[in-house]
């Protein structure tokens, strides 16, 4: 940590290193009676990583008691010695608990946590099945209401395989082949960038969206307008429950238009990529004739920038002065993204990217 004007020295040096078991947490207080500290003549906090995975700065205030720490997004390290830079400014809390001002004159600790293989108490893989699903299987039911993935998304690719096998083991053990599996999507939950950059809620909604895409008999309920930045359960419920009576109106063969844009193909034309879309209903738009946001582009360089997007008929065409032959490009691509695009029948767009570079995310 780089003194602040006026400031001496550095406040700490630490090295050590974190081997990625189930309490890879490096902690660090401030004092050593862990009280709080005025920090306010400091921008921020630089370190030194190497290694294989990803992991969390988390500041530590005490004002705050439960998990719901100020911290940065994932972040992912590599074989090589980086320097990494945390900006208090850019701290954010997920909404989990109490949402509480950061308090940057009142600083306790710090830690470093690795995700690498974080995660919950092993349970039986068999639990929730059979004292949750197994009762049911004697009854008829037409299909399932499917919201979760919030507890999966930092191994977003492997959730690829989990939600189809789940699908077809509920189909197997109901003997309904054609038993409809209707999926929330994630919605818009976190912190909203500055600038494009990696995320692994956009990464399990992609999972979903391939669910929906290659497991027949499947729905996808777009919720990425209806979330809350600092609440996990967000409140608006109506709208969810809306969007996944409208798909489960086909079922019933009524003939409506239940789903918002998804995309569906990319092309390059010069500088610019233009995107094309099914279910664009009775239109694309952006409500109120506002700009369009959310989309961004990158080069063969695989860097990410916001992108000027606009509508053309039943496309939209993106582009950036940053990136003179962008190849890929994507949309809501964060926690929580700024993002605007609909349909004309008031539905939104699902987040989505055309490129297939590895994201941050496990699969094991």
């Amino acid at each position: 940590m780089s003194p602040g004007h006026g400031g001496k020295g550095f406040a700490a040096r630490i090295t050590g290193r974190l081997d990625g078991t189930q309490d890879s947490i490096l902690a660090a207080s401030y004092k050593l009676d862990g009280s709080a500290v005025d920090l306010t003549s400091f921008a921020g906090i630089r370190f030194w990583v190497r290694g294989n995975g990803s992991f969390r700065f988390r500041s530590r205030q005490p004002s705050i008691t439960d998990y719901d720490d100020y911290a940065t997004s994932v972040l992912k390290a590599g074989p090589d010695w980086q320097p990494v830079t945390v900006w208090f400014r850019d701290l954010r809390q997920e909404g989990w608990g109490v949402a509480f001002p950061f308090t940057q004159d009142a600083l306790s600790e710090f830690s470093i946590q690795c995700l690498t293989t974080l995660g919950y108490a092993p349970m039986p893989v068999t639990a929730l099945y059979e004292g949750m699903i197994t009762p049911l299987l004697p009854y008829a039911f037409r299909g399932a209401l499917w919201y979760q993935g919030e507890s999966n998304a930092l191994k977003a690719r492997q959730y690829r395989k989990l939600l189809p096998a789940l699908i077809s083991s509920w189909r197997d053990g109901s003997q309904q082949k054609d038993l409809q599996f209707l999926i929330v999507q994630l919605p818009n939950h976190g912190a909203t960038p500055d600038q494009p950059s990696e995320s692994v809620w956009a990464e399990l909604r992609e999972a979903q969206l391939l669910t929906l895409k290659q497991v027949p008999g499947t729905g996808l309920a777009v919720t990425i307008d209806v979330g809350d930045p600092k609440d996990v359960h967000p409140h608006r419920k109506l709208e969810v429950g809306q969007r996944l009576a409208l798909w489960g109106g086909t079922v019933y063969g009524h003939p409506i238009e239940y789903s918002g844009p998804l995309y569906e193909s990319a092309k390059i034309e010069g500088d610019k990529l233009r995107v094309r879309f099914a279910h664009i209903g009775l239109g694309l738009e952006a409500p109120g004739g506002a700009e369009l946001r959310g989309f961004a582009v990158a080069g063969v360089d695989r860097k990410f920038h916001w992108a000027q997007a606009r509508i053309e008929g039943d496309t939209v065409v993106a582009s950036s002065p940053d990136v003179p032959r962008p190849v890929a490009v994507r949309y809501a691509w964060a926690d929580s993204p700024q993002c605007n695009l609909f349909n004309k029948n008031g539905l939104p767009a699902s987040p989505f990217r055309t490129d297939d570079w590895p994201g941050i995310t496990s699969e094991h």
